[in-house]
């Protein structure tokens, strides 16, 4: 049964990434979605004077940092990050990372995510914006002035090691890694960084992924005849 065994944890890697990359193909156009990807692995059991048996395994999940492509929205408050970093939000969950800048302020003047969530500066403060601005100034490092007077500056963050993001939702993460401020950020105004998902590569996979799942699955039928007729001629 070692072979059923080996071709059913490969069935399983395979259905494991088939969801994952269909949330990816569902996400290709949300603001700021990172792609995702699985990594497979293989464990081998070697037993001194019997067959070693090797499985498959598909839990680990990468990351793509790769820049997405930065649409002009004209929106105020509307912010996207060129090149390396995260923009840091405080959710009651404790701080989480997201590059989706689309944010807005509050009533209370804070500038808050889509989903209410407070932005935080460069020193993990939140980001006031008085409520009667009427326009504002953003610097290239996203400093934020009216009329030459400083508000604040957006932070950005980079963490130590990018291995250990853990998706919460579709856009925001976690990490117990060391986070610390980008020096030179690159904040473009009145942009929004779209998805880094390859659409039609990911689809492209999609095929990949069913044809081999059908492929495992007729040799696991064809395996369960084969063991039925050597049970059957044992029997007779």
């Amino acid at each position: 049964m070692d072979t059923s065994y080996t071709t059913l944890s490969r069935q399983s890697g395979l259905m494991n990434e088939m969801r994952l990359v269909a949330n990816n193909i569902a996400n290709a156009n949300t603001t700021g979605y990172r792609q995702q990807g699985l990594v497979f692995s293989e464990f081998v059991k070697v037993s001194p004077g019997n067959p070693s048996l090797s499985m498959a395994r598909a839990e680990a999940r990468n990351t793509s940092l790769q820049q997405g492509v930065l649409t002009e929205t004209g929106g105020q408050f509307d912010f996207a990050i060129e090149g390396d970093g995260f923009f840091m939000i405080e959710t009651p969950s404790g701080n989480r990372l997201t590059r989706a800048g689309a944010f807005s302020p509050s009533a209370e003047g804070d500038l808050v995510t889509m989903d209410g969530y407070r932005v935080l500066d460069s020193n993990g403060a939140p980001v006031f914006i008085p409520p009667d601005a009427a326009s504002i100034d953003v610097g290239s490092d996203g400093t934020l002035s009216i009329e030459g007077q400083v508000l604040g500056q957006i932070g950005v963050y980079r963490v130590a090691d990018p291995t250990s993001l853990v998706r919460e939702g579709s856009t925001q993460f976690r990490s117990d890694a060391a986070i610390e401020p980008v020096d030179e950020p690159v904040i473009v105004h009145r942009f929004l960084e779209g998805s880094n998902v390859n659409a039609i590569e990911q689809v492209t996979r999609m095929i990949e992924i069913q044809r081999a799942y059908e492929l495992g699955q007729s040799f696991l039928e064809t395996e369960d005849e084969r063991v039925r007729g050597a049970l059957k001629a044992l029997m007779r």
